[in-house]
């Protein structure tokens, strides 16, 4: 209990590296979050469809245009 009141008596001390500590938990702490927000969406969650290993991408390139186009194959 001492320690903690040791600490908070620091922190008050020195707004400074207070406001520096704060702000740096923040940021790594969202940008932990959302980076596992989309490794968990794009590589654990399975995909919602009933065959997800069947789905496939059919495009078609236009000799005098040389665009991509695609289409959803069925």
């Amino acid at each position: 209990m001492n320690d903690l009141r040791f600490a908070i008596r620091q922190l008050r001390k020195n707004p400074g590296f207070t406001t520096a500590t704060v702000l740096a938990l923040a940021i790594g702490i969202g940008a932990n979050s959302a980076l596992f927000s989309v490794v968990n969406t794009v590589l654990v969650s399975p995909l919602p469809f009933a065959d997800p290993d069947r789905l496939v991408l059919v495009f078609s390139t236009h000799m005098d245009s040389q665009v991509p186009e695609s289409t959803n194959g069925g």
